[in-house]
C-alpha cells in the first residue's frame, strides 16, 4: 500500500523555520507531481505549494509566497517544504500530497493520495 508519511513540524516562535519532510513508499511516486497542504482547526484544507516531478516547475499559495520552498529528491523519494518567517497564522496541521491524476495543481481534489500530517504550531 502507498504511503506519504509527514515529519518535521513542531512549536515555533513567529519568525522562525521549519523544515517539514515527506517520504513516499513507492518509487513510482517521482514521476508524480506532489504538494503541501495545510488545515487549521475549523477551516478547509487550503493550498500551500506544489512541485512538477522533476522539480522544474513550482507553484505556491499567495500567503506563503517568498518565505516557503518546496523542494524534492527523487533519489531518496522525500519532499521537502522550508518554512521561514513563520506567522502564526501558519499554524495548521501540514499535509504532504501526490496524484497519478493531473499535473501540477493547487486543487484538493486532484490528489488521490494523502499522508497523515504533522502539526505546525507559531507561537506570537
Amino acid at each position: 500500500q502507498v504511503q506519504l508519511r509527514e515529519s518535521g513540524g513542531g512549536l515555533v516562535q513567529a519568525g522562525g523555520s521549519l523544515r517539514l519532510s515527506c517520504v513516499v513508499s513507492e518509487q513510482i511516486f517521482t514521476y508524480f507531481p506532489m504538494a503541501w497542504f495545510r488545515q487549521a482547526p475549523g477551516k478547509e484544507r487550503d493550498f500551500v505549494a506544489a512541485i512538477t516531478w522533476s522539480g522544474g516547475t513550482t507553484n505556491y499559495a499567495d500567503t506563503v509566497k517568498g518565505r516557503f520552498t518546496i523542494s524534492r529528491d527523487n533519489t531518496k523519494n522525500m519532499v521537502y517544504l522550508q518554512m521561514n518567517s513563520l506567522k502564526p497564522e501558519d499554524t495548521a496541521v501540514y499535509y504532504c500530497a501526490s496524484t497519478s491524476k493531473t499535473g501540477i495543481s493547487s486543487m484538493y481534489g486532484n490528489y488521490n493520495y494523502w499522508g497523515q500530517g504533522t502539526q505546525v504550531t507559531v507561537s506570537s
